[in-house]
């Protein structure tokens, strides 16, 4: 065979395996989003407030919890709202972004476990320590995971004011996903924010700003400084203020860069009297831990509100 010839043939070979592993992994994904009994996966293009981005809706399949005496039989049952941003690595790619949390965050896997609990280790790392694997059990067998619709949009990386972001979220994204889902229309009782490292920050500074829309905002390994840590509580005592009494949820993990800045914000929240969630579990910033021990927490303290 000529050497061209040959080069060629490799080439060409390379590239079919290249493109048969490409595929394979977007089935994988396809597969990993659709193939929950648990949620209705259904990925949206939103347009509004000057801005067109990606977001992947997750809709409970089965009623969470029995529709409310006042509610028509023949009206679907109406579930709270939950919004979660992402973090800094998925902000350049929109489809990357929308489906961080379903694909890399363990978010389908932690609402499917929590809702056929107890839950049982599925990592080898000691992110579950037996006494707090032990709490979450016990707390799943005293009241179930009832669950609510989860909206995932994408987040790019924020550069300068966050003000046109959040415009889009609460103008466009969320209605769009009440629309979509069924959750109860213009309620703060029922609509929750929260995000994980940089999107743990960007949701901060919204909910700062736009407190009296939602019901609770959790961060998850939130991605601020320790010297932050007064300013932040002194926001969030003065949008409570406001707003009237929110829930607030800090999650670290003993391996995170982000634990100190997190636990000095619990502690300044806490001296101005503000009351406020912590969980500092073990394991590092990363999402491993995130699919493993992270994702599950965080659900279950929304689930909780």
């Amino acid at each position: 065979m000529p050497p061209n010839a040959y080069l060629l043939g490799r080439r060409r070979f390379t590239r079919a395996l290249l493109g048969a592993a490409i595929a394979a992994r977007m089935a994988d994904a396809t597969r990993a989003l659709a193939g929950d009994p648990e949620l209705d996966a259904r990925e949206l293009t939103v347009e509004g407030a000057g801005a067109r981005h990606r977001m992947t809706l997750f809709v409970p399949r089965q009623p969470t919890s029995p529709p409310a005496a006042s509610v028509p039989p023949h009206l679907p049952v109406r579930v709270p709202l939950l919004v979660l941003l992402h973090g800094l690595g998925e902000t350049t790619d929109e489809q990357l972004g929308a489906r961080a949390w379903s694909d890399r965050y363990g978010l389908v896997t932690a609402y499917e476990r929590l809702r056929h609990a107890p839950i049982a280790r599925t990592s080898t790392r000691a992110d579950w320590t037996d006494a707090r694997l032990a709490e979450v059990n016990a707390s799943l067998a005293a009241h179930p995971f009832r669950g609510f619709v989860v909206a995932c949009p994408f987040m790019p990386q924020p550069r300068g004011s966050i003000d046109a972001y959040a415009r889009w979220l609460i103008e466009a994204a969320i209605p769009r996903a009440r629309l979509e889902a069924g959750a109860r229309l213009d309620d703060p009782r029922e609509t929750m924010l929260g995000g994980c490292s940089l999107g743990g920050y960007v949701s901060l500074e919204i909910f700062l700003r736009h407190a009296d829309l939602f019901r609770a905002w959790g961060g998850v390994q939130t991605a601020i400084s320790e010297a932050s840590a007064a300013s932040y509580a002194a926001r969030i005592e003065g949008a409570i203020a406001k707003s009237g009494a929110r829930d607030i949820l800090l999650e670290t993990s003993d391996g995170d860069p982000f634990r100190k800045a997190n636990v000095a914000l619990a502690a300044a929240l806490e001296s101005r009297g503000v009351a406020r969630g912590v969980s500092v579990l073990s394991g590092p910033h990363d999402q491993p831990w995130l699919r493993e021990a992270g994702t599950i927490e965080a659900l279950l303290w929304f689930d909780r509100r």
